[in-house]
């Protein structure tokens, strides 16, 4: 995984978002904690692991995108045919359409994923505002001997560990002890996710790409 393109992503982004929202003069590390803290919500959310309560603990790590323009129904003419229904008019003959090529979708996304790298997003952007960069490097001898033992307490507990990991890197008093944190944190977090749901490193990575480039959109368009 190339932190160092992302970093530099990532900067990009946060002081596009600075100079556009005219931030230049706050302290954005507190909102930056709750932005990750928030995000951590949403992925375990996805994850479901956690719900006792529930029938499905299976991770949402896939959803069909349905095609707007025939309504996942790969006719061309079902919106026309629609109207026709309803007006009491003759329906058009079945024309494929063109946008899905016929098969009514356009595409699939992994919400899972998807929720990880925007923690992901919020992890790099602590490291920068803080000059923490070097403590997301981290030795691959250590995810190894982590696979071998596996989850201390399951997911929950790994997950709990690295909450309180990452609400110490803000709250303790001794810099070094917060940098400490936060690079455990960040450990804990990359091995949920490779890990614990099995994404690897080139996959996060790519979908970090793609979901930077969907922020920069979203500032265009106002967001």
């Amino acid at each position: 995984m190339n932190l160092k393109k992302m970093f530099e992503m990532q900067k990009a982004l946060d002081e596009r978002i600075i100079k556009e929202k005219g931030l230049e003069s706050q302290d954005l590390l507190p909102n930056t904690y709750v932005a990750l803290d928030t995000e951590l919500a949403e992925f375990a959310n996805e994850g479901r692991w956690f719900k006792h309560w529930s029938k499905n603990q299976k991770p949402r790590t896939k959803i069909e995108h349905f095609c707007p323009i025939c309504d996942g129904t790969g006719d061309e003419n079902y919106q026309v045919n629609l109207d026709s229904l309803l007006e009491g008019r003759g329906a058009e003959p079945y024309s494929k359409c063109q946008d899905c090529n016929g098969s009514g979708k356009i595409g699939e996304s992994n919400p899972l994923l998807t929720e990880f790298v925007d923690c992901l997003h919020f992890f790099l952007s602590i490291a920068i505002k803080n000059g923490w960069e070097d403590a997301m490097n981290l030795p691959e001898e250590g995810f190894v001997e982590m696979k071998k033992k596996g989850f201390e307490g399951g997911l929950t507990g790994v997950f709990l560990e690295m909450k309180w990991m990452l609400l110490n890197s803000y709250m303790s008093k001794d810099q070094s002890t917060k940098k400490t944190r936060f690079s455990l944190a960040w450990a804990l977090f990359l091995s949920i996710g490779t890990i614990g749901f099995g994404f690897t490193l080139e996959q996060i990575e790519a979908a970090y790409m793609d979901k930077n480039a969907v922020n920069h959109q979203r500032q265009q368009e106002g967001y």
